[in-house]
């Protein structure tokens, strides 16, 4: 086999990637709620971002969308393969990382990704070993190739989740929830790595966590009850919220009457005084003192954006479970240290 050159530009696929979603609509029994409804996208190459509350719809047409699921009407169409009549050569093209990832624990992270990437199709022995180990650098954890799946950290094996779905080399990359449980650092990490893989592949991220979509981020398409609710650029969603983010510097006892009342993004001590950045609804009263800001957050955008819909409690019971979610994944990190050392 010639020489691949650097494994940074190593590739096994070529030509125009995309995902065109025409009118998809779907539901689990005749006399329930549509869970899908009437979805339309056309996503070329970039990097895309589905956001939603828990319960929206996303998983559902993600899993769509990777032949998993057949759709009661409307169509789907991977690099112009339709997902019904071409399912099997879309699996050959599509990467997925699904909400769960879970691994063969007792066999080392390079080992996993080997055993994956021959059940992926890449049989060739040598061009297998340099894909595992290219995936492996991208995602990081080219320093843990030897180490046993059940040490790693949750972030770990979140990552090897994205590894696995990269290791056939797939123009198109479909995650589901990818950074829940993770902690900051590793968010920030995946951000980075999405940006750069959509460079040259078409990746749709489906997420309630704002964050994960930071600038790389070419559209947003919000889904609420199974509907297209937003579908524009992230300015134009950062756009939407103005005249609805506020700023506030107040005493203490203040602060915690307007945080008693109002949706509050962020909290800033200053001395003997609270800086308040907070959301109003338009049917709510601003309080005194109170001034919009002159340009929001993503994250400030999408409560802004909830909240005219009437989603503030869905938003935060999200938040919740995160939070709850991320402490879970420190326990199990801080006992696979142990199990290292051990």
């Amino acid at each position: 086999m010639a020489d691949t050159g650097p494994l940074t530009h190593f590739s096994l696929r070529s030509g125009e990637t995309s995902i065109e979603v025409d009118g998809v609509t779907h539901f689990f029994s005749k006399s329930g709620p549509k869970v899908l409804d009437d979805i339309n996208l056309n996503l070329e190459t970039g990097f895309y971002g589905l956001l939603g509350v828990n319960g929206a719809g996303k998983s559902t047409l993600m899993r769509i969308i990777c032949t998993l699921l057949e759709p009661k009407k409307g169509s789907v169409r991977v690099n112009g393969l339709d997902t019904i009549k071409d399912c099997l050569a879309i699996r050959g093209q599509i990467g997925y990382l699904p909400q769960s990832f879970n691994a063969w624990r007792l066999y080392r992270t390079e080992e996993v990704l080997d055993a994956l990437a021959r059940m992926s199709g890449v049989t060739d022995k040598r061009l297998r070993k340099l894909r595992v180990k290219q995936v492996l650098e991208e995602v990081g954890l080219d320093q843990v190739a030897d180490r046993k799946v059940k040490k790693l950290s949750g972030g770990m094996v979140r990552r090897l989740g994205v590894a696995q779905a990269l290791v056939h080399d797939p123009g198109v990359l479909v995650v589901d929830e990818p950074t829940v449980g993770l902690d900051p650092e590793e968010r920030i990490r995946f951000r980075h790595l999405m940006a750069e893989l959509g460079q040259s592949r078409t990746i749709l991220c489906s997420t309630h966590i704002v964050s994960d979509l930071g600038s790389g981020c070419k559209e947003i398409a919000l889904l609420d009850d199974g509907k297209i609710a937003f579908q524009d650029s992230p300015d134009a969603f950062i756009n939407q919220a103005k005249g609805r983010v506020f700023e506030m510097l107040v005493d203490l006892e203040t602060s915690i009457q307007i945080e008693e009342t109002y949706e509050i993004v962020s909290r800033e001590t200053l001395q003997d005084r609270v800086k308040l950045r907070l959301v109003i609804d338009q049917d709510t009263s601003v309080p005194d003192g109170a001034t919009p800001v002159d340009s929001s957050t993503l994250e400030e955008a999408y409560l802004a954006f909830m909240g005219s819909i009437g989603k503030f409690a869905a938003v935060r019971a999200d938040e919740e479970a995160d939070l709850q979610a991320e402490q879970s994944d420190k326990k199990k990190t801080r006992r696979s240290k142990r199990e290292r050392k051990s």
